[in-house]
């Protein structure tokens, strides 16, 4: 017995710090690829104008809407083999993977049909898109439909790498990726032809060659695996299940990203698509931050279901959740108070209404903190069919809602994403309803463990910041640093003293104290 709780207590302490290198790896790879990537924006947008780079994020946002059953077919494919790994059986793995590589073969051919003739029909009727810019957004849509082709039959080799848990891979190829993606944005700022239609080729060419290093690695790396295709009428008969009760999620998560774009040029124009394009690019930056920390933590989740030990499941979920969320407010905060002063100085010019957009997405992405750990509990369960149906039916309100607010009562576009936020609380609490009781974790816990200790940190930091605002506004950059430093110092005592238990303060003082005398030493 002794020995049984001894070899379990030091498997979790293996698994804990498998969790801890591979988040630390990928937030050194996330700092720099947000780094790069905000300055690629900053030149892009520069490059091409506020009207060229909102029609490239509109029609970049029509072929990503075709493509929303890829993410129902990712979240099934990704289940399956780190399921499989949990259970240790190389042999179905492989089944599993090869499988998965002909369902999304299958999946490109349907998405291209579908961009070569609704898609294309869309973009050349309904879009607000100036005559004489139709033939750039034309290339940069077809660009767009490569690209998303490429993604979805990379998807099996990226689930491969994620359910080992090998991040290794992701950080060096992300850093190759938004390295590319700014020779890009330099390259077009040189006198060329039409400057819109060479930046979609050349995205289009980096992510083909994405693609073949995913590839390269997988063949290296897994030497077992074999990616010829196979078609298995029962596995492929889950498969297609899972993704298909997930199917109803995705296209709502369709409808409140590019739906809302395409809503937003009907009836404000490109110019607003523009705006949005920097707020999602800021909120993408931001969520970065908890991303890797759950992709880290997504594997162990669902290899602890697979092997039935649920209190170290449980413990991931609401740690997952309560940390991130602090991870993120780390960052919300600061951005949130100089938001304007911080747009201007990354872009120089800012298009109309991105300071409110940023704030509004800025606030949807605190959500997603909450959100994502639930939803990986119930994915590896495989029990989807009433947590899809009701989640995704809520979900997918938000775009009549935005419709008909904009119809009838002619909010402005800020709107929009108010509707988009009050959605996503209400239904953050009807995922917690039902995911809590399929994974055995008291509904109460969710209510103590970790809405409780977020909300004592959030509603004094948020009084204390209002009361400080006018000490805290920006007009140089040595202000600027001022003002994040007087944020983050008071995020930082406000989740230490109101949101961290007695046992987590200990902890992390515990580390601290040995970091410092492993420095002294070393002296």
């Amino acid at each position: 017995m002794i020995g049984n709780e001894y070899f379990v207590t030091a498997t979790i302490n293996q698994n804990n710090k498998r969790i801890a290198k591979n988040s630390l790896l990928l937030y050194a790879r996330m700092l720099l690829v947000m780094a790069v990537t905000l300055y690629t924006s900053r030149v892009v947008l520069r490059a091409l104008g506020v009207e060229d780079y909102g029609i490239y994020n509109v029609v970049g946002g029509v072929v990503a809407m075709l493509g929303f059953l890829n993410g129902s077919l990712t979240a099934a494919t990704s289940r399956f083999l780190t399921f499989e790994l949990g259970k240790g059986d190389d042999g179905d793995l492989n089944r599993v993977f090869r499988c998965s590589v002909t369902v999304h073969y299958l999946l490109a051919v349907l998405i291209l049909l579908f961009a070569e003739t609704a898609g294309l029909w869309f973009v050349l009727e309904k879009l607000v898109i100036p005559a004489e810019r139709l033939n750039a957004a034309l290339w940069a849509y077809q660009c767009s439909v490569f690209t998303i082709l490429v993604s979805i039959v990379s998807t099996p080799y990226n689930a491969l790498i994620v359910a080992h848990e090998r991040m290794e891979a992701f950080a060096y190829i992300s850093v190759a990726e938004v390295l590319l993606k700014l020779g890009v944005a330099f390259a077009i700022i040189q006198p060329m032809g039409d400057k819109l239609i060479v930046y979609a080729l050349l995205l289009a060419f980096i992510q083909f060659l994405v693609r073949l290093l995913y590839t390269v690695y997988c063949s290296r790396h897994f030497p077992g695996i074999r990616s010829r295709l196979l078609w298995d009428k029962e596995l492929s008969g889950k498969i297609f299940s899972f993704a298909g009760w997930t199917m109803n999620g995705n296209l709502a998560v369709m409808g409140y990203t590019q739906g809302l774009n395409i809503l937003l040029n009907l009836f404000f124009g490109p110019s607003v698509n523009a705006a949005r394009g920097i707020a999602v690019q800021v909120q993408s930056a931001v969520s970065q931050f908890f991303n890797n920390f759950l992709m880290a933590v997504r594997p162990q989740i669902v290899k602890s279901y697979a092997q039935g030990d649920l209190e170290y499941m449980h413990k991931l979920i609401i740690g997952s959740s309560k940390y991130a969320f602090f991870l993120v407010l780390l960052l919300v905060v600061p951005l949130m108070v100089n938001t304007e002063y911080v747009l201007h100085l990354w872009l120089g010019q800012v298009p109309e209404h991105s300071v409110a957009f940023t704030r509004l997405m800025l606030l949807i992405c605190m959500n997603y903190t909450l959100s994502q750990p639930t939803i990986i509990g119930i994915h590896a369960t495989g029990q989807l069919k009433k947590f899809q149906l009701v989640e995704g039916t809520l979900l997918l309100t938000i775009v009549p809602m935005a419709y008909v607010f904009l119809k009838f009562v002619h909010i402005l576009p800020e709107g929009v994403f108010v509707i988009y936020w009050i959605v996503e609380v209400i239904t953050q609490f009807v995922r917690v309803w039902i995911v809590y009781p399929a994974i055995r974790l008291a509904r109460r816990r969710y209510l103590t463990e970790i809405l409780y200790p977020l909300l004592r940190v959030v509603i004094p930091l948020a009084l204390l910041v209002w009361c400080l605002r006018e000490c805290l506004k920006v007009e140089s950059f040595s202000k600027l640093v001022g003002s994040s430093s007087i944020c983050l110092l008071l995020t930082v005592a406000m989740i230490l003293l109101l949101g961290l238990t007695k046992g987590e303060r200990n902890f992390i003082s515990q580390k601290v104290v040995l970091y410092f005398s492993r420095k002294i030493r070393r002296k």
